[in-house]
């Protein structure tokens, strides 16, 4: 196996080290190092993080892999920076078996460009009647533990609660999406006085707020671990910070996009925009940017959401939801997290790396920077900047809804176990297990 001397790195931010790669793992720091054969990374200026890992991905396959792959998607993921990623399950046919869950974890290692880790189906075919096979996917080769109807709220409480308790027997946690059917039938954006000036039916904060309350509550009373999806709205925020304050063992994510844009953009009705939960107001954005900062919410996770062009360039109502995010995730986080002094990199190492990891269960990611730790890497520019192109990507999708717009910084090197699958800001061969 090649070694690789990164040169005059910057862990989290922090003064120049060397850093030399070999056999899969970081055999030493320090400044000069000889490179003795490796080969040498320029890497003066550049932040050098842990593999990035993210707890909420659509990859498509199986079913719909004219939007994405588990290859295009993971060499999306890779061009972010991500190391890991874990697959969602609303696949055709959905990951709800052992089965289907290895396919698309072996999916992963052949493609090389980053680890999956599929996420197992609450309920068979995400229809929220009864339990998927929760044990028999957690016991599979995939070691499923994140389980999530994604893009469903399981909203049947003695189903949610029967979940939350069976998966207490492997270490497993149930994610949930926080969307109450009822009150979001015909939704097709943030409910309030926008909403109705642009007749859209309206998607309101108390419906993805009041799952999250009886769902915390649930999980304290059997003690069990709850992760929050794509929280959006300030009242979310504040439910979580009480259920933490309470002991309660719940963790939450919160989506690049919602860090980011506001409801003010669908006055273009232009579905680019249309994503479930919906962009919210711009106080919801200042208090989601709050609760990661002060550590209420636990982690940023991309929700990437690849569409074809046709399920996006239709009338707003007939348009899918969702958006595209795995590249442009870590240039969104600088620009309002870190640019903005409320996270510093070593922070931005725990939310989009070591949390998710710990939360996913995945033992060889989200480790720190230090000699004897797998090699998986990243080396960030943040002085650059570039304008987004929506056919830049490696995704088969194009539905970024940032197109046009100048982000900060760019992923320059992504190690994978020491192999770069990613160097100069382009993709190379990957790391075939």
């Amino acid at each position: 196996m090649t070694s690789y001397l990164l040169r005059h790195a910057r862990p989290l931010g922090g003064d120049p080290v060397d850093v030399l790669l070999r056999d899969g793992v970081i055999v030493e720091i320090g400044p000069d190092l000889d490179a003795d054969g490796a080969v040498v990374v320029d890497a003066e200026g550049l932040v050098a993080l842990p593999g990035l890992v993210d707890l909420h991905t659509h990859l498509r396959e199986p079913g719909r892999e004219d939007a994405e792959t588990v290859l295009t998607g993971t060499q999306s993921a890779a061009r972010g920076g991500f190391t890991c990623v874990h697959a969602m399950a609303n696949t055709s046919p959905v990951a709800d078996t052992a089965g289907v869950v290895e396919q698309v974890w072996r999916l992963g290692r052949e493609g090389g460009f980053c680890d999956v880790q599929p996420v197992g189906a609450v309920t068979v075919g995400l229809k929220g009647e009864r339990l998927a096979e929760l044990g028999a996917m957690a016991d599979s080769a995939a070691g499923v533990r994140v389980f999530s109807d994604d893009g469903i709220c399981v909203s049947d409480a003695v189903l949610m609660r029967r979940a939350l308790e069976y998966v207490k027997a492997f270490d497993g946690v149930v994610a949930q999406h926080a969307q109450e059917p009822r009150l979001t039938e015909g939704a097709q954006m943030n409910e309030g006085a926008l909403s109705g000036e642009l007749g859209l039916v309206g998607w309101p904060a108390v419906a993805e707020e009041a799952i999250i309350a009886r769902d915390v509550l649930l999980a304290e009373h059997v003690g069990s671990r709850l992760h929050v999806c794509h929280l959006s709205t300030r009242g979310s925020v504040e439910i979580v910070r009480w259920a933490k304050s309470r002991g309660i063992d719940v963790t939450a994510e919160v989506t690049p996009h919602h860090l980011l844009l506001t409801d003010d953009l669908v006055r273009s009705y232009d579905p680019i925009y249309k994503v479930n939960p919906p962009l919210r107001t711009a106080d919801d954005v200042a208090a989601v940017r709050e609760g990661l900062a002060d550590g209420t919410i636990d982690i940023v996770a991309t929700d990437h959401a690849p569409h074809p062009m046709e399920d996006k360039e239709c009338e707003w109502s007939a348009a899918a939801f969702g958006m595209i995010g795995l590249e442009t995730a870590l240039p969104i986080v600088q620009q309002t997290m870190v640019d903005t002094g409320a996270l510093s990199w070593e922070q931005v190492a725990e939310v989009l790396s070591a949390r998710p990891a710990r939360i996913g269960r995945v033992r060889e990611h989200g480790r720190p920077l230090a000699v004897g730790e797998p090699a998986n890497v990243v080396l960030y520019d943040p002085d650059a900047a570039r304008t987004v192109v929506p056919g830049d990507t490696a995704s088969l999708s194009r539905n970024t809804p940032y197109a046009g717009r100048e982000l900060p910084g760019r992923v320059v090197a992504t190690f994978l176990r020491g192999v770069p699958t990613v160097l100069s800001g382009e993709l190379t061969e990957g790391a075939h297990a």
